[in-house]
């Protein structure tokens, strides 16, 4: 087994720890954790082993900061021709059109197209549909 290897196997359930109590999210801790050993992989000629616990801790706590400011200038993309109708009234549309094609909906029973649309257009529960199709 490498140096590295044995590294690795050494320290990383202990970043990983450390990145999830940082981050509280399992994703990004496992990337975090990734991204440390690649890190002191490029920088293994100048580790020093006696202090290689802090210094990882220390990469792992960089990159968690890293992310935190990325995510801080991400802002929400914003849909300035977004649909104004409620979106009842959108599916519905989509339900009406989809009802109407001739790529298969359109050889569904005429029940089962009125259920769809029952559903899409008019909100109406299956218990109703049900009822009102019986």
């Amino acid at each position: 087994m490498t140096v590295f290897s044995e590294l690795f196997q050494a320290h990383s359930r202990d970043v990983y720890r450390f990145a999830l109590f940082l981050s509280g999210d399992h994703d990004l801790a496992e990337d975090i954790v990734s991204e440390t050993f690649i890190r002191v992989w490029h920088a293994r000629d100048r580790l020093d082993l006696t202090t290689v616990k802090a210094y990882l801790l220390a990469i792992a706590r960089n990159l968690f900061l890293d992310e935190r400011r990325r995510a801080a200038r991400r802002t929400a993309l914003v849909d300035e021709h977004a649909d104004p109708r409620p979106r009842s009234r959108t599916v519905g549309l989509v339900a009406r059109r989809a009802a109407g094609r001739a790529d298969g909906t359109a050889a569904l029973p005429e029940a089962d197209r009125a259920a769809i649309l029952l559903r899409a257009e008019e909100g109406l529960s299956y218990d109703e549909i049900g009822a009102l199709l019986a």
